[in-house]
């Protein structure tokens, strides 16, 4: 850039100045960085010492700025300078707080802060300030697509915030399954009886809100676009076609009681007196209406005894049936037995379990089910065969292990939650015609990846459960609810507020240009060289998020909006021509190759450590501020995600005499953690190939090595650096030093 104007700030407070020498850094970022302005200042984020560096920017033109400081992590408020290109060089929490305070380390400490100062220069001068995105959304209106209680519930959140919500359900009425219960767990104090559901209530105020537009008997026919410029295509009744433009979308369509016909030796679909817990609610709708009590469905007889059998097709490790737990059945049971019991306590309720679960307050109403009478009894049904117009519930008692036998009027079947989630795109066309029941979609995107959001392997729409909830692989688009995870309605309520949340958010950031989670505000996007493209198409496969279509010549098609600014793209190209402004293959590169690098004969190796910036980066900061101390010889650049590393890397820095290199990212699999969903797994993948080329340059396999690392192994992420420097130090100095 012929306008760049460069500028390093050497920071020597927070102990920075006592322990290494300051005025040498600022030396070598004027010397060996060609830093065009350098400063030195004794408390660098203090009103004074960012009013210096503003004053510079105003007055001297810099356009890029490199603060040698405290973690990139920390202070981001007041070394925010918009317009300007910045990168941080760590010297407090990445050197003086990871290393001893000894005479004997300071030589070494200072090494440290030496090529920390180097690689910030070396890669701000890569560095580009990002224009943003060009192609910006302008629409704030958001489509629920459900009108259940998580759909209704989302709706008025975001009308109530001040958005346009069009809802799309496509049932004759709003309300949803839940519509169909008689009572709810309750979910207030004093948790001792059944609810009312409320559902009349939350339906009356969708279809009051002024800001809230609805579709009943309507399905998406078509949803494409991206976070501000989505155009859905809504069939109503009739067959018509109406197209609603919006900015954010959220899924909201429930689940589908597991099909009790699938339990044939538990009387399911063969004897009417076996029912599921939708069935009862029916019965007990039903049974409210005509101010009768619940009657057994053969034959409309008294109900005398009623069994509750938990579990029944769930938690089943035999491939059969469903293999998780949906949470609330067991609630849901007692909240049933308390219907028979409030109708008449002579009623016998029996609920039988292997274990009960009863999470949080649930377990107050638990006790309010035992103070009622209802008899929990530790068992195993094996079947339920009709004996005239009674049940005989043959079952394993698990507390005497011993079988026997129950009569029953009415066995009720706590069977799972199935989401309704549409087709899973992981599962293979062929195999998909072979099913008995045939997903329909339910979003129809139009998306190269496939027409819904990708599942996980029990089907339930894909989120990142423990960072990012709601928030799915398709940007702008999130899941609320029981499509999400197993919940009851308390649960699925609360889901449904923080999905509209994360729309809102998406519309904003949608409307600024900026990237939606987790890199929240950056205005980067990915740009590729075409003139050296092969058309691998390793980018538009690769990427987690559905960003990256084909043009009519196949060359990769940006679709900035959708973009994570993960670098999962970057990291896939073979030939290296995807980049970021502010992120780049060269950015990384550049550092790698800046470091003063010592010869074979110093005893002093080199070990490059590529940290995710959410998760690994932050545990060794944390490391170092719980006092926990790591190798001098390792130099750590973060990277966005493991999906960004890009082969070349490794092969430079190998090349180049570094003597190691860790690769430290979220945890990979289907409990994943990475914040970018498959980025850790990508990167695993990739390095799985390096053996090969470290062969063939004569390198032991184990100078790359590749850790799952989280945010909360703060103990173990420094171990993890010291274990691995004690082994190159064993295997001795890479070959390549006296090549470099």
């Amino acid at each position: 850039m012929a306008d760049m104007k460069t500028a390093a700030y050497v920071c020597s407070g927070c102990g920075i100045g006592d322990r290494i020498d300051a005025k040498q850094l600022e030396r070598i970022a004027q010397k060996e960085g060609k830093m065009q302005l350098v400063r030195g200042h004794e408390f660098l984020c203090s009103a004074e010492g960012v009013a210096l560096i503003r004053e510079d920017i105003a007055k001297e033109g810099v356009t890029h700025v490199a603060i040698a400081a405290c973690s990139r992590r920390a202070k981001t408020d007041a070394f925010a300078f918009e317009g300007v290109a910045i990168t941080r060089a760590n010297l407090r929490e990445g050197v003086i707080w990871s290393q001893p305070d000894t005479e004997d380390a300071r030589e070494l400490t200072q090494d440290m802060a030496d090529d920390y100062v180097r690689m910030a220069c070396a890669e701000l001068k890569r560095m580009k300030v990002p224009a943003g995105n060009p192609d910006r959304g302008t629409s704030k209106r958001i489509l629920v697509v459900g009108g259940g209680l998580s759909g209704m519930t989302a709706a008025l959140a975001a009308a109530g915030a001040g958005y346009d919500v069009v809802i799309v359900e496509k049932q004759a009425a709003l309300g949803g399954r839940a519509a169909q219960w008689h009572r709810r767990i309750p979910y207030r104090n004093p948790y001792d009886a059944p609810v009312e559901t409320g559902i009349a209530e939350l339906v009356a105020a969708a279809g009051a809100h002024p800001r809230i537009k609805v579709h009943v008997n309507a399905t998406l026919a078509q949803t494409k676009g991206a976070p501000g410029r989505f155009s859905v295509s809504v069939c109503v009744e009739g067959g018509d076609m109406v197209t609603e433009e919006v900015g954010a979308i959220v899924q909201a369509t429930g689940f589908t009681p597991y099909d009790i016909a699938r339990l044939p030796e538990l009387g399911g679909g063969t004897n009417p007196n076996v029912v599921d817990q939708a069935g009862l609610e029916r019965l007990a709708l039903e049974a409210a209406a005509k101010g009768e009590p619940i009657r057994r469905p053969s034959d409309g007889g008294e109900v005398k005894r009623v069994v509750f059998l938990q579990c029944a097709g769930q938690r089943d490790d035999s491939g059969a049936h469903l293999p998780y737990c949906s949470g609330h059945c067991c609630l849901t049971s007692i909240k049933q037995a308390m219907y028979f019991k409030d109708a008449s306590p002579s009623i016998d309720t029996v609920v039988m379990y292997t274990d009960l679960r009863t999470p949080g307050l649930g377990e107050d109403f638990y006790r309010a089910g035992q103070a009622r009478g209802i008899l929990f009894t530790k068992g195993r049904a094996s079947s339920v065969t009709a004996d005239g117009a009674l049940c005989k519930v043959a079952f394993r008692d698990l507390i005497l292990d011993e079988d026997a036998a129950i009569d029953a009027d009415l066995v009720v079947l706590a069977t799972g939650m199935v989401a309704n989630s549409g087709v899973n795109i992981d599962i293979p066309e062929e195999e998909r015609q072979k099913m008995e029941v045939k997903p329909v979609s339910v979003l129809n995107l139009a998306y190269r990846q496939g027409p819904d959001m990708p599942q996980l392997k029990y089907g339930f729409t894909d989120s990142h459960f423990i960072c990012f909830p709601y928030e799915t692989r398709r940007t702008g688009i999130y899941a609320a609810g029981p499509v999400r995870r197993p919940m009851d309605m308390a649960q699925a309520a609360e889901d449904a507020t923080g999905a509209a949340l994360k729309a809102i958010q998406a519309v904003e950031n949608a409307g600024l240009g900026r990237a939606a989670h987790p890199r929240v505000g950056d205005l980067s996007f990915p740009t590729a060289r075409l003139e050296g493209c092969t058309q691998c198409k390793r980018c538009t496969v690769e990427c987690p998020f559905g960003a990256i279509d084909e043009d009519e010549k196949r060359y990769p098609l940006f679709n900035e909006s959708r973009c994570r600014r993960c670098g999962t793209c970057m990291g896939a190209c073979p030939v290296r021509v995807i980049s970021f402004e502010n992120y780049s293959v060269d950015t990384v590169g550049n550092q790698i190759k800046a470091i003063d690098m010592p010869d074979e004969f110093s005893e002093k190796p080199r070990i490059l450590v590529l940290a995710c910036e959410n998760d690994a980066y932050p545990a060794l900061d944390m490391a170092a501020m719980s006092g926990a101390m790591y190798s001098a010889f390792v130099r750590v650049i973060p990277v966005r995600c493991l999906g960004s590393v890009n082969t070349i890397w490794i092969t430079d820095a190998l090349n180049g005499g570094w003597d190691g290199v860790m690769l430290m990212g979220c945890k990979k699999g289907d409990d994943y953690q990475c914040h970018f969903v498959k980025g850790s797994e990508m990167a695993a993948y990739r390095m799985s190939k390096t053996d090969d080329t470290l062969k063939q340059m004569g390198l032991e396999t184990e100078r790359v090595a590749t850790y799952e690392v989280a945010i909360t192994d703060v103990a173990r992420v420094s171990q993890l650096i010291n274990e691995y420097v004690a082994k190159i130090q064993e295997i001795g100095m890479s070959p390549m030093k006296g090549f470099a």
